[in-house]
């Protein structure tokens, strides 16, 4: 059964750091695109890193220089270093898999884990 499923949320205060983490089975994690989404109830999924089978990332303007996505691929893992965030990053954080080479454009994904919360008070 292919599966992503994230871990490392949590609740910090602004100016903190958290480390998610994105498990992958099932898959031949090394051969895919990986990529971290956000939402907000009520708004769009949007993109927040992404990175390829040879470690280029990709990251949205927002998240630029304060976020570090990493893969592990002899751990079929994928990480996402949040450092000096805001209140504004508070969302639910998924991670997402891709054959092709999608980047930012979330129907380009097609496995996607349950997501994990993110809480940032000021």
């Amino acid at each position: 059964q292919v599966q992503l499923v994230e871990s490392g949320g949590g609740l910090v205060q602004a100016g903190g750091s958290l480390r998610l983490s994105c498990a992958a089975s099932g898959l031949s994690f090394g051969s895919y695109f990986m990529g971290w989404f956000r939402q907000v109830p009520g708004n769009e999924r949007d993109f927040v890193a992404a990175i390829s089978r040879s470690s280029s990332t990709f990251y949205a303007d927002s998240v630029k220089g304060r976020f570090t996505i990493s893969r592990d691929n002899d751990k079929d893992t994928l990480f996402l270093q949040m450092n000096n965030l805001k209140p504004e990053d508070t969302a639910v954080y998924y991670c997402a898999a891709s054959p092709q080479y999608p980047i930012g454009r979330s129907s380009g994904y097609s496995i996607w884990g349950q997501g994990t919360q993110v809480t940032v008070s000021s």
